[in-house]
């Protein structure tokens, strides 16, 4: 321990930091590259990645041309989310307009449909769904079951059953999809961020051969991690908290939880990708290489960090593993911040895996590096 609080406050290691601080901000185009593009990437993310169905185009065919047909098309075509009405003559005109993928769903009215409702019998409208585009598709069903539903109510009123269910969405009551997106797309691009800045630090100077200035300095293996994880952990917090900010203020996200607990899971959040990024780079000949590296480890730990799909839909071996993933910890933390105001107690709980995989991360990078040294 006093040997670690030695290193810490060397002036060796002060010129290190200094050194690496300069070598990442003094280029314009080096300051551009890491503060503009995740902040660009936040604003189109945001819209881009949308768990809404905008813009639908959807097709009938009505066998029935009654009045409840008319007035189920009529309430389609003035609801939100559908751009433009195909109307189908034939079952062959139907199946084209799918094929094409020119409608996402296609509703064929059964002949009867009108007298059906009318007799208070069973109507039958069948909906026919692009598969292709499965989740956009069963979104666009719900909608559609919603507006034949309300035919249906105002029909017949005398036959309509209250609902035993009340649904009440906690944490998001009008589900704004940006209140979930925005907060995990910052934990997403800071991953990237910081893993980017790291994994180029080692193998940048192996390139431009000033890392073998290090085998004939007095300089320790300690010294060049900590110089290394440094000023990539206060660049990532920077940009965290930037992009934070910007999930509050520009977005309206509602902060709901503790500004004092989401900071020192967001500092060691960053220190466990750069421990990370840190082996990436040691491992790395070039800064291709690294690059290739850092994509080949931060795509996966995207798609199983429960971003798009949950963590306990995957196969039991995939949830062991992405606990050893940082992106799937901060999320819960952060999302939970922003949405839920989320205790204490569960946030430790997701904090101890982020000190431990960044223990093990910089434990393995000084190995890897030490091994080079020598």
């Amino acid at each position: 321990m006093r040997r670690l609080f030695r290193t810490l406050t060397s002036a060796r290691l002060r010129a290190q930091i200094v050194k690496e601080l300069l070598s990442i901000l003094r280029d314009p185009r080096s300051r551009l590259v890491v503060f503009a593009p995740p902040l660009m990437q936040l604003l189109i993310f945001t819209f881009a990645a949308t768990l809404e169905v905008r813009n639908a185009e959807i097709a009938v065919y009505d066998r029935d041309a009654g009045r409840w047909s008319h007035e189920v098309v009529a309430r389609i075509g003035a609801a939100d989310f559908v751009k433009r009405l195909h109307t189908a003559h034939s079952p062959d005109e139907l199946r084209r307009l799918i094929d094409e993928r020119q409608v996402i769903a296609a509703i064929d009215f059964a002949p009867d449909f009108s007298r059906a409702i009318a007799a208070g019998e069973p109507a039958t409208a069948q909906v026919i769904v692009d598969g292709r585009r499965s989740n956009a598709g069963q979104i666009t069903v719900g909608y559609l079951n919603t507006i034949v539903a309300e035919v249906g109510a105002t029909a017949r009123p005398d036959l309509q059953i209250a609902s035993p269910v009340s649904i009440r969405h906690w944490f998001n009551p009008n589900l704004t999809y940006r209140w979930f997106v925005v907060p995990a797309l910052s934990g997403i691009l800071m991953f990237f961020s910081a893993l980017m800045i790291t994994s180029l630090s080692i193998a940048r100077e192996r390139e431009l051969g000033t890392f073998d200035q290090l085998l004939v300095s007095p300089t320790t293996t300690l010294e060049i991690i900590v110089a290394k994880a440094v000023p990539a952990l206060a660049i990532g917090a920077a940009l965290g908290l930037m992009m934070i900010s910007a999930a509050a203020f520009i977005f309206r996200v509602p902060f709901t939880g503790s500004f004092v607990m989401l900071l020192p899971s967001l500092l060691l959040f960053i220190l466990s990708v750069v421990g990370i990024g840190l082996m990436i780079s040691s491992i790395s000949a070039t800064q291709q290489q690294a690059i290739l590296g850092s994509f080949a480890i931060g795509v996966p730990a995207v798609l199983m960090s429960g971003f798009a799909t949950p963590v306990e839909n995957m196969p039991t071996v995939l949830q062991w593993l992405a606990e050893a993933i940082p992106l799937k910890h901060f999320l819960i933390i952060v999302v939970g911040t922003f949405l839920k105001a989320m205790p204490p107690a569960d946030i430790i709980a997701n904090t101890w895996p982020l000190g431990i995989i960044a223990l093990v991360s910089l434990t393995m990078a000084s190995w890897f590096v030490r091994g080079r040294l020598q």
